[in-house]
């Protein structure tokens, strides 16, 4: 396993290095975010260990960046803030999971093992490069979303979501589902993140296609209805 770590503290950049290396994993250190920037675009890693404070380029803008070519690649987020707006500042930007500083070694080890295993997971599972709902169509290969041969800009975590959705059509997923699926169990469940993009995702999917496809089962979750 190969992690990026994007870290300008070089004592918490080495003490990470050790220790994922203990576990048998390689690593790359870039103290910097241009510079991990030109990294991410030549080499593929299974995961990134990404500051948010960084020189040059914030963890922020370098990941939002980052998933405008790879929605797959887990990130996690590293800050010295735990306050619930920078998390999903975070996500927003696409991350897949956050910790705050201090923390345990031992915890970030099982995140990325984590995180990897159901990235790899999803691969496997993966096996048409098309999806469809109606007449949603998802070209995963190119995270292109089509509806009545035209193209919906979505974000990675609207793509995300809808595509899980699309996946398991007529599946009733929970909040607390989706939330653990695509932000990782660290994230507050108690939040309406969830009802904020299935909301961002009607007015993008459905509204403009007078069509009620993305539905909600009071008190169980969401669904893609199909007839």
């Amino acid at each position: 396993m190969h992690v990026l770590i994007v870290e300008d503290d070089p004592t918490l950049s080495k003490n990470i290095s050790d220790a994922l290396a203990a576990e048998g994993m390689t690593t790359s250190v870039v103290y910097d975010g241009l510079l991990a920037e030109r990294l991410l675009d030549r080499e593929r890693f299974d995961c990134i260990i990404l500051d948010i404070n960084l020189p040059s380029k914030t963890g922020y803008d370098l990941c939002r960046d980052f998933r405008s070519r790879n929605t797959v690649t887990p990130v996690i987020m590293l800050t010295a803030f735990s306050d619930l707006d920078d998390k999903v500042k975070g996500f927003d930007c696409g991350a897949d999971d956050y910790l705050t500083k201090p923390f345990f070694m031992r915890e970030l080890i099982l995140r990325i093992n984590s995180l990897v295993k159901r990235t790899r997971s999803a691969g496997e599972l993966a096996d048409s490069d098309t999806v469809k709902a109606d007449d949603i169509i998802i070209h995963t290969k190119q995270k292109k979303v089509m509806r009545d041969g035209q193209e919906i800009e979505l974000t990675p975590r609207e793509y995300q979501i809808l595509l899980l959705l699309t996946r398991r059509k007529g599946e009733v997923i929970s909040k607390s589902e989706l939330i653990k699926e695509i932000w990782g169990t660290s994230f507050n469940t108690n939040t309406n993140t969830i009802e904020v993009y299935v909301n961002f995702l009607r007015n993008k999917i459905d509204k403009p296609f007078d069509k009620k496809t993305i539905k909600t089962k009071i008190g169980y979750g969401y669904y893609i209805d199909v007839v």
